[in-house]
C-alpha cells in the first residue's frame, strides 16, 4: 500500500520498490514505474498500484480418483505480475488518493483465477488415476500437469501474470481410507518387527545356550581342578603328618636321651653327694667319738682329781660342800619353811656327826 500524506490541499505519494505506480491526470499518463514519489492533486489524479513482487498462493481443494475415492490436494503457486500496465488495464488496481487503499480486491481475483485453473488441471489428472497410484506418483503428476496447464492457459498471460513455480505439498485421502491403507503396511511392518523380534530372541537363546555350555565347561574344569586340589591337599596333609611324626619321633628320642642323660647326671650327682655326705658323717662321727673319748678322759681325769682332792677332807666339810652345791643346783626359792621335826632331825644328825 502506498504511503500518502497531505500538505495544503496537495497529496504526496511515496511508493515501494515492489509496487508499480501508474498516475493518470485528465486521462493522460503522468507517472509510471516502481518506487515512485511525487506530488499530485486528488481531484484530478487517477492512481493505480500494481505489486510486482513474487507472491505465494496456497490452495487446498478436493478431487476424486478413478476408483471414486476423495483426496485432498494441498498446493502452492508462486506468481508475479510481469506486465503491470496490462494487469492494471484488465483488473481494478486503483487506489484511493486520500488513503492509498485499493478500491477493489484485485489480488483476490488473481487468486481465484489461479486456483480454479490449477484445480481444473489437477481434477483432470486425478480423475484418470487410481487412489493407490495417486498416493504413490500423484504429487509429481499433479505438479507437472498444473504447471503445464497454467503455462498453456491463455487467461493468466492476458492478465499480465507469470507463474514462477508450482508446488504440491500433499495429496491425502479421507481419514478412514488413509487408516485402511495404512493397515497392510502397518501389519507388514509389525510382521517385520515380530520377525526381527523372533530372530533376536533366537539369537539370544543361541547366545544363552553358548553361555550355558561355556558355564558348564567352566564348572567341569573347575570340578576337575578342585579334585586335583583335594588330592594335592591330601598328599600335602600326609606329607605334613609324616613330617610331624618324624619330627615328633626325633623330638621324643632327643627328649628320652636328654632325660636319660639328666637321670644319669642326677644319679652321679646323688651318688657323689651321698658319698660326700657319708664321708662327712664318718668324719663327724670320728670327730665326735674322738671328742667324746677326750671329754670322757678329761672328765675321768677331773673326777679322779676331784675325788683325790676330797679323799682327805673331813666329812663335815663334804656335807657343807654338798649343801652348797645342792643350793647352787636348786631352783629359785622365795621362802623356806622349816618345821621342828626337820630341825630336830638335822640337829640330831649334826650331833651324831660331832661325836663321831
Amino acid at each position: 500500500m502506498a504511503d500518502i500524506t497531505r500538505r495544503l490541499g496537495w497529496r504526496h505519494l511515496r511508493g515501494a520498490p515492489t509496487a508499480h505506480i501508474r498516475h493518470h491526470r485528465s486521462g493522460k499518463l503522468v507517472h509510471d514505474g516502481p518506487g515512485l514519489s511525487f506530488w499530485f492533486r486528488s481531484l484530478t489524479a487517477a492512481l493505480s498500484e500494481v505489486p510486482v513482487d513474487d507472491r505465494e498462493l496456497a490452495m487446498t481443494f478436493h478431487a476424486r480418483t478413478s476408483d471414486f475415492q476423495d483426496v485432498t490436494v494441498q498446493a502452492t503457486v508462486t506468481y508475479r505480475i510481469a506486465d503491470p500496465a496490462l494487469a492494471a488495464a484488465r483488473l481494478d488496481f486503483s487506489v484511493d488518493p486520500d488513503t492509498g487503499v485499493w478500491r477493489g480486491a484485485p489480488l483476490e481475483q488473481l487468486g481465484t483465477l489461479l486456483t480454479e485453473t490449477a484445480q481444473q488441471h489437477a481434477l483432470d489428472v486425478l480423475a484418470r488415476t487410481s487412489l493407490s497410484s495417486a498416493l504413490v506418483d500423484g504429487v509429481t503428476a499433479v505438479r507437472e500437469r498444473v504447471a503445464a496447464g497454467l503455462a498453456a492457459e491463455p487467461r493468466p498471460p492476458a492478465t499480465g501474470l507469470e507463474v514462477v513455480a508450482v508446488r504440491v505439498v500433499a495429496l491425502r485421502p479421507e481419514p478412514e481410507v488413509e487408516r485402511a491403507l495404512r493397515t497392510p503396511a502397518r501389519e507388514q511392518i509389525q510382521q517385520e518387527a515380530d520377525r526381527a523380534t523372533y530372530e533376536r530372541r533366537a539369537v539370544a537363546v543361541e547366545r544363552e545356550r553358548a553361555i550355558a555350555e561355556n558355564e558348564l565347561a567352566s564348572r567341569i574344569e573347575l570340578a576337575r581342578r578342585e579334585e586335583q586340589l583335594v588330592d594335592q591337599r591330601g598328599t600335602n596333609a600326609r606329607r605334613e603328618a609324616e613330617e610331624h611324626a618324624a619330627a615328633d619321633a626325633v623330638r621324643a628320642e632327643a627328649e628320652a636321651a636328654r632325660t636319660v642323660t639328666l637321670a644319669e647326671a642326677e644319679a652321679a650327682r646323688t651318688v657323689k653327694l651321698a658319698e660326700a655326705e657319708a664321708a662327712r658323717s664318718v668324719r663327724l662321727a670320728r670327730a665326735e667319738a674322738e671328742g667324746a673319748r677326750e671329754v670322757g678322759a678329761a672328765r675321768a681325769t677331773a673326777q679322779a682329781a676331784w675325788l683325790q682332792v676330797h679323799a682327805g677332807v673331813d666329812v663335815s666339810i663334804l656335807h657343807a660342800l654338798t649343801g652348797s652345791r645342792l643350793a647352787e643346783n636348786l631352783p629359785h626359792i622365795d621362802s623356806v619353811t622349816i618345821s621342828p621335826d626337820v630341825v630336830t632331825g638335822l640337829l640330831a644328825r649334826l650331833g651324831d656327826g660331832t661325836r663321831a
